[in-house]
């Protein structure tokens, strides 16, 4: 609980980027098993909120959306803008 109190920040880029990751998966799965799937405007969203790096190991992880441009370049503007603002929380 004080984790949460002390680095808020960082607690939620964990929680969004393994949510991502995991949600990359699952939408994998769903894809193999010809079901209902995650829509990509989440995957996108959850991407660009904090979630880049989870969405990049993902889409490596489990060949997911990898030959759709828009997601790594979407993922990866996520990245870099999760390491800026936690690079300017921490050091300011």
């Amino acid at each position: 609980m004080d984790l949460i109190k002390t680095h808020p920040l960082a607690v939620y880029l964990i929680l969004v980027n393994t949510g991502l990751f995991c949600l990359m998966g699952l939408d994998k799965l769903k894809a193999k098993m010809d079901s209902w799937r995650i829509s990509e405007k989440t995957l996108l969203l959850l991407g660009l909120a904090g979630g880049g790096i989870g969405g990049l190991m993902g889409q490596q992880l489990f060949h997911h959306k990898t030959r759709k441009k828009y997601f790594t370049v979407c993922f990866a503007i996520g990245g870099i803008l999760s390491v800026a603002v936690l690079l300017w929380y921490y050091l300011r």
